[in-house]
């Protein structure tokens, strides 16, 4: 308890925010089987899996983008609220309906409506809290959405055989009742007004453009591309994971992804506080090349004992390790250094760039995993991340000589 005592002290809409995304995500029932859902349910092969993830990634980039746009033009409760009734509606739709292309299709659009809520989401965090609180304010919403999380993968992986449609009936749901909650309570969406110096960053530049803002921070662009590669990588636990346990063990690999999936957010849900209590005082540029070398090193577990299950769990803690340093540091790092009057658009000029960088990446490893193998394309994501991971370290230098007033 005495880690979860640090959450204290923020504002009312943080943490009915926190509530809304334990509800959605213990409804996101969908998206941890989706390989496997086209890969055993509608027969593709690795590289079909991965062309679909690229197409819609490629409809899902304008998305990010208006997001942004919408987000800091416009009441970004609102934007929520409205993104979140429209993928509610064909969450449904694909419950009542037969599993087909066409169900696929739905769910694109109704990850696109996800896509732009999600820049309003992390800018309104960062609109009602101060610059010294948000870390901690990043860390409770990323803790809900695990505590969510708990359950669903376990679940889905259950209904995949024979209830599949029961479990876009339960995220339409769950969604729904996240955005009552969100309607009913979240109010007060005034802006937090700061004059200490580490918020001269944040200044708001109204008459200037995204492009104008991102070269005179152009260590941010060293940060996004960073992630992006990391993301890549990262990315492969959706993916090659799964394709593998489903070779090497049949239909038994859904249930056992879904289990490590749930333990994946078990461990988010128990070290999320332990480590933003412990490593609050190590600056957002260590803890993020941290968590990258943590990522390889639960890959490296995973793929030196690959076909023993217990070793899966323990390859996904060391990973998960990895993904809370990561993860805690993505919101505090990118709101501290760019002006409050672009969060929106930065937050959705980021989630295109990643996706182009992972889409791409995605396609390449699955050509290399249906003509080379699994050890191959295993290789080129190791050394994906160990790009990513020379970057960070970049970034350690290059940040400190920017924002030199975040550090004294």
């Amino acid at each position: 308890m005495h880690f979860f005592s640090q959450y204290k002290g923020l504002r009312k809409e943080n943490y009915i925010l926190f509530l809304g995304r334990i509800v959605t995500n213990l409804g996101s029932m969908v998206w941890p089987v989706l390989t496997l859902i086209l890969n055993q349910k509608l027969g593709m092969s690795a590289t079909g899996v991965a062309l679909v993830t690229i197409v819609s990634g490629i409809l899902l980039l304008p998305a990010g983008l208006m997001g942004g746009r919408l987000a800091d033009k416009y009441n970004k409760r609102n934007c929520i609220i409205i993104c979140d009734l429209i993928s509610i509606f064909f969450y449904i739709i694909c419950a009542v309906i037969p599993l087909s292309y066409v169900t696929i299709a739905l769910i694109i659009v109704a990850a696109a409506c996800q896509s732009m809520e999600y820049p309003a989401y992390n800018a309104l965090i960062a609109d009602i809290t101060y610059t010294k609180d948000r870390e901690r304010a990043f860390s409770l919403q990323y803790l809900g959405a695990n505590i969510g999380l708990i359950a669903s993968p376990t679940i889905a992986g259950i209904l995949f055989k024979n209830y599949l449609w029961l479990a876009f009936l339960i995220s339409g749901i769950a969604i729904g009742v996240s955005t009552f909650l969100i309607f009913w309570q979240v109010r007060d969406i005034e802006p937090v007004k700061e004059e200490e110096a580490e918020s001269s960053y944040q200044e708001n530049r109204d008459g200037d453009s995204l492009i104008q803002v991102l070269k005179d921070h152009k260590v941010i662009l060293l940060y996004i591309i960073g992630m992006g590669l990391y993301g890549a990588a990262y990315q492969q636990y959706g993916y090659l994971m799964p394709l593998d346990m489903g070779r090497l063990h049949g239909e038994n690999g859904a249930v056992i992804f879904g289990s490590v999936s749930s333990l994946n957010c078990i461990v988010v849900v128990l070290f999320t506080p332990i480590f933003t209590k412990m490593f609050a005082k190590i600056t957002h540029t260590k803890k993020n090349l941290l968590g990258q070398v943590m990522l390889l090193v639960g890959y490296a577990v995973f793929l030196l004992m690959l076909g023993h299950i217990p070793a899966y769990y323990v390859a996904i803690t060391l990973f998960t390790f990895g993904e809370i340093l990561t993860t805690i540091v993505n919101g505090p790092y990118l709101t501290a250094r760019i002006p409050a009057s672009h969060r929106g658009r930065m937050n959705g000029f980021m989630t295109v760039v990643q996706s182009v960088l992972q889409g791409t990446f995605l396609y390449v490893v699955g050509v290399v995993y249906d003509n080379l193998g699994s050890t191959m394309a295993w290789g080129l994501v190791i050394g994906v991340l160990l790009v990513a991971i020379l970057l960070g370290a970049v970034l350690i230098v290059c940040d400190k000589k920017k924002y030199h007033e975040l550090y004294e």
